[in-house]
Protein backbone atom coordinates (compact mmCIF):
# COMPACT_ATOMS: atom_id res chain seq x y z
CA UNK A 1 0.00 0.00 0.00
CA UNK A 2 2.59 2.42 0.93
CA UNK A 3 5.60 1.91 -1.20
CA UNK A 4 9.31 2.61 0.12
CA UNK A 5 12.32 2.22 -1.63
CA UNK A 6 15.42 2.57 0.33
CA UNK A 7 17.77 1.26 -2.01
CA UNK A 8 17.10 3.98 -4.58
CA UNK A 9 16.50 6.62 -2.01
CA UNK A 10 20.09 5.67 -1.08
CA UNK A 11 21.48 6.06 -4.79
CA UNK A 12 19.94 9.31 -4.87
CA UNK A 13 21.26 10.89 -1.70
CA UNK A 14 24.83 10.12 -2.88
CA UNK A 15 24.35 11.23 -6.32
CA UNK A 16 23.16 14.51 -4.35
CA UNK A 17 26.51 14.51 -2.87
CA UNK A 18 29.09 13.56 -5.90
CA UNK A 19 30.57 16.34 -7.28
CA UNK A 20 30.06 15.09 -10.96
CA UNK A 21 25.79 15.36 -10.43
CA UNK A 22 26.39 18.50 -8.80
CA UNK A 23 22.92 20.59 -9.20
CA UNK A 24 20.61 17.78 -10.83
CA UNK A 25 19.34 16.90 -7.64
CA UNK A 26 17.60 19.43 -5.59
CA UNK A 27 15.68 19.30 -2.13
CA UNK A 28 12.37 20.75 -1.61
CA UNK A 29 9.56 20.88 1.34
CA UNK A 30 5.74 20.85 1.00
CA UNK A 31 3.03 20.99 3.60
CA UNK A 32 0.28 18.54 3.56
CA UNK A 33 -2.25 19.16 0.87
CA UNK A 34 -0.17 19.93 -1.52
CA UNK A 35 -0.38 18.68 -5.36
CA UNK A 36 2.81 18.34 -6.72
CA UNK A 37 1.96 16.73 -10.14
CA UNK A 38 -1.62 17.88 -11.86
CA UNK A 39 -3.55 15.24 -13.78
CA UNK A 40 -2.96 16.03 -17.55
CA UNK A 41 0.00 18.41 -17.20
CA UNK A 42 3.41 18.27 -18.82
CA UNK A 43 5.64 16.88 -16.66
CA UNK A 44 9.49 18.70 -16.70
CA UNK A 45 10.81 16.79 -13.79
CA UNK A 46 11.31 13.21 -12.16
CA UNK A 47 10.60 13.53 -8.34
CA UNK A 48 11.56 11.09 -5.06
CA UNK A 49 10.12 11.14 -1.85
CA UNK A 50 13.13 11.70 0.92
CA UNK A 51 10.54 11.78 3.32
CA UNK A 52 6.97 12.02 4.12
CA UNK A 53 3.31 10.30 2.18
CA UNK A 54 2.26 11.26 -1.44
CA UNK A 55 -1.07 9.89 -2.65
CA UNK A 56 -0.85 9.02 -6.67
CA UNK A 57 -4.94 9.43 -8.27
CA UNK A 58 -6.93 9.77 -10.79
CA UNK A 59 -10.17 11.93 -10.75
CA UNK A 60 -12.43 9.96 -13.11
CA UNK A 61 -15.19 12.22 -14.98
CA UNK A 62 -17.62 11.34 -12.46
CA UNK A 63 -15.37 13.43 -10.38
CA UNK A 64 -14.15 10.51 -7.62
CA UNK A 65 -11.06 9.84 -7.30
CA UNK A 66 -9.14 6.86 -7.55
CA UNK A 67 -6.30 6.12 -5.99
CA UNK A 68 -3.65 4.37 -7.41
CA UNK A 69 -1.00 3.85 -4.54
CA UNK A 70 1.01 5.90 -1.87
CA UNK A 71 4.56 6.75 -2.09
CA UNK A 72 6.91 6.94 0.75
CA UNK A 73 10.62 7.70 0.76
CA UNK A 74 12.60 6.16 -2.09
CA UNK A 75 9.74 6.26 -4.64
CA UNK A 76 9.69 7.94 -7.66
CA UNK A 77 7.25 9.54 -9.72
CA UNK A 78 6.87 11.56 -13.00
CA UNK A 79 9.39 9.23 -14.70
CA UNK A 80 7.04 7.42 -16.88
CA UNK A 81 5.56 10.41 -18.20
CA UNK A 82 9.22 11.25 -19.33
CA UNK A 83 9.43 7.94 -20.96
CA UNK A 84 6.18 8.13 -22.68
CA UNK A 85 6.51 11.51 -23.76
CA UNK A 86 2.86 12.52 -22.09
CA UNK A 87 0.86 14.80 -20.38
CA UNK A 88 0.56 13.37 -16.14
CA UNK A 89 -2.36 10.69 -16.08
CA UNK A 90 -2.33 10.97 -12.56
CA UNK A 91 -1.94 13.52 -10.22
CA UNK A 92 0.17 13.49 -7.21
CA UNK A 93 -0.89 15.51 -3.97
CA UNK A 94 1.39 15.26 -0.23
CA UNK A 95 -0.84 13.65 2.30
CA UNK A 96 1.75 14.78 5.12
CA UNK A 97 4.28 17.08 5.10
CA UNK A 98 6.62 15.61 2.50
CA UNK A 99 10.67 16.58 1.73
CA UNK A 100 11.26 15.49 -2.16
CA UNK A 101 14.34 15.30 -4.11
CA UNK A 102 13.53 16.89 -7.79
CA UNK A 103 15.26 15.79 -11.27
CA UNK A 104 15.30 18.08 -14.25
CA UNK A 105 14.12 15.92 -16.96
CA UNK A 106 17.51 16.76 -18.60
CA UNK A 107 19.43 15.62 -15.66
CA UNK A 108 17.01 12.34 -15.61
CA UNK A 109 17.88 11.62 -19.06
CA UNK A 110 21.19 12.50 -18.16
CA UNK A 111 21.51 9.75 -14.96
CA UNK A 112 20.00 7.08 -17.29
CA UNK A 113 22.73 6.84 -20.05
CA UNK A 114 25.33 8.02 -17.41
CA UNK A 115 24.97 5.93 -14.45
CA UNK A 116 24.50 2.04 -14.73
CA UNK A 117 23.41 1.66 -11.01
CA UNK A 118 20.56 4.55 -10.91
CA UNK A 119 19.56 2.49 -14.60
CA UNK A 120 19.37 -0.70 -12.85
CA UNK A 121 17.03 0.69 -10.41
CA UNK A 122 15.07 2.50 -12.18
CA UNK A 123 14.39 -0.28 -14.43
CA UNK A 124 13.73 -2.44 -10.76
CA UNK A 125 11.50 0.51 -9.58
CA UNK A 126 9.07 0.41 -13.16
CA UNK A 127 9.22 -3.92 -12.61
CA UNK A 128 7.89 -3.65 -9.38
CA UNK A 129 5.30 -0.76 -9.91
CA UNK A 130 3.50 -3.26 -12.66
CA UNK A 131 3.32 -6.02 -10.29
CA UNK A 132 2.31 -4.69 -7.15
CA UNK A 133 -0.23 -3.23 -9.22
CA UNK A 134 -1.04 -6.09 -10.63
CA UNK A 135 -1.14 -7.97 -7.23
CA UNK A 136 -3.08 -5.65 -5.74
CA UNK A 137 -5.88 -4.69 -8.57
CA UNK A 138 -6.23 -8.81 -8.63
CA UNK A 139 -6.77 -8.75 -4.24
CA UNK A 140 -8.83 -6.26 -4.21
CA UNK A 141 -11.53 -6.98 -6.80
CA UNK A 142 -11.03 -10.66 -5.31
CA UNK A 143 -11.88 -10.26 -1.60
CA UNK A 144 -14.55 -7.97 0.16
CA UNK A 145 -13.81 -4.76 1.60
CA UNK A 146 -12.92 -6.43 5.59
CA UNK A 147 -10.43 -8.91 3.80
CA UNK A 148 -9.06 -6.17 2.22
CA UNK A 149 -8.61 -3.57 5.25
CA UNK A 150 -7.25 -6.53 7.73
CA UNK A 151 -4.85 -7.07 4.78
CA UNK A 152 -3.60 -2.87 4.68
CA UNK A 153 -3.69 -3.12 8.71
CA UNK A 154 -1.36 -6.70 8.94
CA UNK A 155 0.87 -4.23 6.53
CA UNK A 156 1.02 -0.88 8.22
CA UNK A 157 -1.07 -1.28 11.83
CA UNK A 158 -1.58 2.16 11.90
CA UNK A 159 -2.73 2.76 8.95
CA UNK A 160 -6.24 4.08 10.46
CA UNK A 161 -4.17 7.69 11.70
CA UNK A 162 -1.13 7.36 8.81
CA UNK A 163 -3.80 7.85 5.88
CA UNK A 164 -7.41 9.99 5.97
CA UNK A 165 -10.76 7.80 5.83
CA UNK A 166 -11.70 9.34 2.53
CA UNK A 167 -8.06 8.42 0.69
CA UNK A 168 -8.54 4.71 2.31
CA UNK A 169 -11.86 4.19 0.93
CA UNK A 170 -11.02 5.69 -2.69
CA UNK A 171 -7.87 3.59 -2.29
CA UNK A 172 -9.99 0.45 -1.82
CA UNK A 173 -12.72 1.82 -4.62
CA UNK A 174 -15.62 1.82 -2.22
CA UNK A 175 -17.54 4.72 -0.57
CA UNK A 176 -16.50 6.24 2.69
CA UNK A 177 -20.05 4.65 4.15
CA UNK A 178 -19.23 1.60 3.15
CA UNK A 179 -15.48 2.12 4.56
CA UNK A 180 -17.15 2.78 7.94
CA UNK A 181 -19.06 0.03 7.78
CA UNK A 182 -16.36 -2.33 7.32
CA UNK A 183 -14.46 -0.59 9.94
CA UNK A 184 -17.25 -1.44 12.46
CA UNK A 185 -17.75 -4.83 11.64
CA UNK A 186 -14.50 -5.38 11.93
CA UNK A 187 -14.30 -4.15 14.99
CA UNK A 188 -17.62 -6.28 16.63
CA UNK A 189 -15.86 -8.78 14.98
CA UNK A 190 -12.68 -8.74 17.61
Amino acid sequence: MIRINYEFLDLIENLRENPDYQGLITAHNFKSGRVILDQNSKVNNVYMVKEGLTKCYLTEDTGKDFIQEFFGPGEIFGEVEIFSETYSFCAIETVSQVSLYKITHKGFVELLKKHKEFNWLMLKSLASKVKYKAIRHSFNQSHNTETNLMRLKSEHENIYNLIPKKDLANYLGVTERNLNRAINRLKESV
